[in-house]
């Protein structure tokens, strides 16, 4: 054995090594600064130093009504993380438009600052994904922390605040002028309800019904509903993918939930039954290829680690349990769509992240 251990030693080439080394301190980095990317979001301290600064750290702490010994070694940190700059003349920090777009401005195209909140989430359960591990069971969306739920919601509202309506909607066949003349509409996994209340603010003369077996998400979502001024356009209910009430839906909308669900298959049997004869189902997935050499890249990763403490757990809990995971690519979402009885699917659009796929009967 001892002879073996030496000869993987010489075998290690240094600047391999080093490389490699390399990145698992960029990564190591990172994933501390994810704890202070949360704090930046909740505390303001990104709103802050984006709207009025440059600023040093007593100046952004009364700002923000926070400790300025905290606050110091926080804008060390995302200094050295080139999240926010800092000026060695003037001792004060600032922030790039870019910087400003990706953790300050929740309106912006590229907002990020949410995933703080998820990626506590996958920490704080991690205990219950290393026993999943080791017993093969689920741990299902209503035993996460409850920071996971709020954290998905802001995190998805980006892509669908300024993709939903202004480009995957219309890129459905005939879909935008039965919203506008009137339509029946179920988001299913609605969650919070931010795609819901999205699509409801952009066609009045519809009539949209949320649906989601978890309870909390469904509180929530009728709360926002009611801030938005929705009046009864708009209802959420408790109900799995497979209980929701059969209205002759002319859309069913899965937005990033599908591959969560113990039975997908069932679920697309349920639209069947439960769509007009002339409706469409929309499906809003994670952008993946159909092989694993495919989605071996920066989006991919980041979805393949939702998929392993989030996504696959979730289905695992569920009956069936086919765990389809958040790569699935569209062949494998094709054949879901196919053994549910919806027949006509095609690509409908695309952005980096989501793939958007129309299923018809």
């Amino acid at each position: 054995m001892p002879n073996v251990c030496m000869e993987a030693v010489m075998e290690v080439n240094s600047d391999r090594l080093n490389a490699f080394m390399g990145k698992m301190i960029t990564d190591v980095g990172a994933a501390m600064n994810a704890s202070l990317v949360l704090l930046g979001d909740k505390l303001g301290l990104y709103r802050a130093l984006a709207a009025k600064g440059p600023m040093n750290s007593a100046e952004l702490a009364k700002a923000t009504g926070t400790a300025e010994r905290y606050v110091r070694e926080w804008l060390a940190s995302q200094a050295a993380s080139g999240y926010v700059e800092y000026d060695t003349g003037s001792g004060k920090f600032s922030m790039l438009p870019e910087q400003a777009m990706a953790l300050a401005d929740e309106d912006s195209p590229v907002f990020l600052g949410a995933v703080g909140n998820v990626i506590a989430a996958a920490f704080l359960d991690e205990p219950k994904i290393s026993d999943a591990f080791k017993s093969g069971k689920g741990v299902g969306w209503n035993r996460r922390s409850e920071c996971l739920f709020c954290g998905t919601a802001r995190f998805f509202r980006t892509g669908y605040m300024h993709h939903l309506v202004q480009e995957w909607l219309p890129a459905l066949d005939g879909v935008v002028d039965k919203l506008k003349r009137g339509a029946k509409v179920a988001d299913v996994g609605c969650g919070h309800g931010v795609s819901t209340r999205l699509m409801a603010e952009a066609f009045p003369n519809s009539r949209f019904y949320g649906f989601d077996y978890h309870e909390g998400s469904i509180e929530a979502a009728r709360k926002a509903a009611v801030e938005a001024r929705l009046g009864d356009r708009v209802s959420f209910a408790v109900h799995s993918a497979k209980t929701y009430p059969a209205e002759g839906y002319d859309l069913v909308c899965f937005f990033d939930c599908l591959h969560d669900m113990g039975d997908p298959v069932g679920a697309i049997s349920h639209v069947r039954q439960t769509m007009a004869k002339d409706g469409t189902c929309m499906l809003v997935e994670p952008f993946a290829g159909d092989r694993l050499e495919d989605n071996l890249n920066p989006v991919g990763r980041v979805y393949y680690a939702a998929s392993t403490m989030i996504c696959t757990p979730a289905s695992l809990d569920q009956e069936v349990g086919l765990a389809l995971g958040a790569q699935a690519g569209e062949a494998r979402l094709r054949k879901v769509a196919s053994e549910g009885g919806l027949s006509r699917f095609r690509r409908a659009a695309e952005t980096p992240f989501n793939l958007i796929l129309e299923a018809r009967i």
